[in-house]
């Protein structure tokens, strides 16, 4: 039998390590699939994925810039994906496009587990306001933390996205911990400061003040590479501690897996040795 196909789909998407991470989540699992990149036009985005699925395709990761686009194509929705307003897995079953959004869950699984950095009680900074930030706002206000602010380069932006955590937020509590900000108007030190911006993919930094860092801080960014972010090397530069995304990239897909295929794989070695690949590529 041919294996079952899926993608990454994105722009620009040939960075990507997902189609590594799924071939060795299916090697571990015993899984037979098919994993490859997709680049699909900016304006194109719908057509490159139901062209995909009508050759026979199973399923799709989603990237920038495309998970409001992929949230629209979505005929069915999961309730984590409807509380982000962002898709980031689409399942394809029939008629059905199913879409998810695993990247609350991979960023926390990486920050609390493999970081091994508490969130409850924190006072946590999240820059962007657009898809990346929308999956990850709901897993962070469960989190408890002392208190959430959305800066965006645009404050209206930020407001939308507060607004969504209104409509969607279990409790009374957990809607008057966020807040929002522009970029120059942050005011203090963060215990936990997340980049969910895409100004790393052309090595910018958001025009945050360097005072949002302690030594304490965790400075976080979605992005990765074989180098430091700029965003990261801003952060360290003035004494944060610093981790990129190659663990929520890992732990997000994981969880797509399981969405595809009903098998929950194992993280930790993948993750090792993608990080292990990337220190090579640098030297």
């Amino acid at each position: 039998m041919p294996p079952d196909r899926y993608v990454v789909i994105g722009n620009p998407v040939a960075h990507s390590k997902s189609p590594a991470i799924h071939a060795s989540f299916a090697a571990q699992t015993a899984q037979h699939i098919d994993y490859r990149h997709l680049l699909a036009p900016l304006d194109g985005f719908a057509e490159a994925v139901l062209s995909f699925r009508q050759a026979g395709g199973k399923g799709a990761n989603v990237t920038v810039p495309f998970k409001l686009d992929a949230f629209a194509l979505a005929t069915r929705l999961t309730p984590r994906a409807q509380a982000a307003g962002a898709v980031n897995t689409l399942k394809f079953d029939g008629d059905t496009i199913l879409g998810d959004n695993t990247d609350g869950q991979g960023l926390i699984a990486d920050i609390v587990r493999n970081a091994g950095v508490a969130i409850k009680g924190k006072r946590v900074l999240l820059l962007g306001a657009g898809g990346a930030a929308r999956g990850a706002l709901l897993p962070l206000l469960e989190q408890e933390p002392k208190e959430l602010v959305i800066a965006n380069r645009t404050v209206a932006k930020a407001q939308e996205l507060m607004a969504l955590a209104h409509q969607q937020a279990q409790n009374a509590a957990m809607v008057a911990r966020v807040k929002t900000s522009s970029f120059s108007a942050l005011d203090g030190a963060f215990d936990v400061v997340i980049n969910a911006t895409s100004a790393s993919l052309h090595e910018d930094v958001p025009p945050v003040p360097s005072t949002v860092f302690t030594t304490a801080s965790l400075a976080y960014d979605m992005m990765y590479g074989a180098q430091p972010t700029a965003f990261l090397r801003f952060a360290a530069a003035h004494g944060a501690q610093v981790r990129d995304g190659l663990g929520m990239l890992v732990e997000q897909a994981a969880v797509a897996f399981e969405l595809w295929r009903g098998v929950a794989p194992a993280t930790a070695t993948v993750l090792a040795e993608l990080r292990s690949a990337l220190t090579t590529s640098a030297s």
